[in-house]
């Protein structure tokens, strides 16, 4: 696709109505998600990280909770394998998200695809879902898509530029790292639709509470594990107890006083049920 066609094509997503849509479906979370941008800026610089790495990672990675999670491992010298497998880990929850828009998007091209698993966001998943439930194609799903991510991503990369430049500037004592955790658990909530992920919740917070004396974070990889085990046996149970109830039962027949009846008969699985007199 040629520079001049791509063009094109962003002047025509951004005209669509869905955009300025997408827009607004994410517009209530910026506060937080701003906050939380710019305690992530503040932490990189305060652990010992320069301010051109610190944007870089800020551009490169765009993923706070991963971001805030291997810092601590950084500052201690974990092992380099203990810090990718703790990113790999908190970032798991994209590969199912891409599951889902999988649904909507796999008719375009490899470089589009790759572009909006990068932008793609806890939020704008939230969003998204909220406004397509049913994963049917629509023409107005990629500009959605691209106006929630758009304010998402400015919102996040503004406010943690901001935190790394100003980081000395800006005192521990704000309490912006609780503003952040807030933010986090408003979208957190908002994710929170049936049983499973109810389960995973409570499963997530008791096991990292419990194993929260494990060093380098390691409760973090122990309730992410734990969440994903009591989803996925949740979404299993809740699977075949749809596919019980769904199981034809056997009709049940009003009593026979040929035969002595004088109750309703359900019939015995496997055997013929008939009603001539033995």
């Amino acid at each position: 696709m040629s520079v001049h066609s791509m063009r094109q094509r962003v002047q025509g997503i951004a005209r669509d109505p869905a955009y300025r849509q997408g827009v607004q479906a994410v517009l209530a979370t910026m506060l937080g998600i701003a906050a939380w941008g710019l305690v992530t800026g503040v932490a990189m610089v305060k652990s010992g990280m320069s301010v051109p790495l610190a944007i870089f990672m800020s551009l490169i990675v765009y993923a706070g909770s991963a971001q805030l999670a291997v810092l601590p491992l950084m500052v201690v010298g974990a092992p380099l394998w203990v810090v990718w497998f703790t990113a790999i880990c908190v970032n798991l929850r994209f590969v199912i998200l891409s599951s889902m828009w999988r649904h909507y998007f796999s008719h375009l091209r490899r470089a589009h695809r790759l572009a909006l698993g990068y932008f793609s966001g806890d939020v704008i998943f939230v969003a998204f879902s909220q406004r397509f439930s049913t994963p049917e194609k629509t023409p107005e799903q990629l500009p959605f898509f691209w106006g929630a991510a758009t304010v998402n991503w400015l919102s996040w990369q503004i406010a943690s530029i901001a935190g790394i430049l100003l980081a000395h500037a800006i005192p521990l004592e704000w309490g912006l790292g609780f503003a952040g955790v807030l933010a986090l658990l408003g979208v957190l909530y908002s994710m929170l639709k049936d049983a499973a992920t109810w389960m995973a919740c409570v499963v997530a917070c008791g096991a990292a509470v419990a194993a929260f004396a494990l060093p380098l974070k390691l409760n973090i990889l122990v309730a992410i594990a734990a969440a994903v085990t009591a989803g996925l046996l949740m979404e299993a149970a809740e699977r075949r107890a749809q596919r019980l109830r769904l199981r034809p039962q056997p009709a049940i027949r009003p009593p026979d006083p040929a035969r002595g009846e004088k109750h309703p008969v359900m019939p015995l699985h496997g055997h013929a049920d008939t009603k001539e007199p033995r």
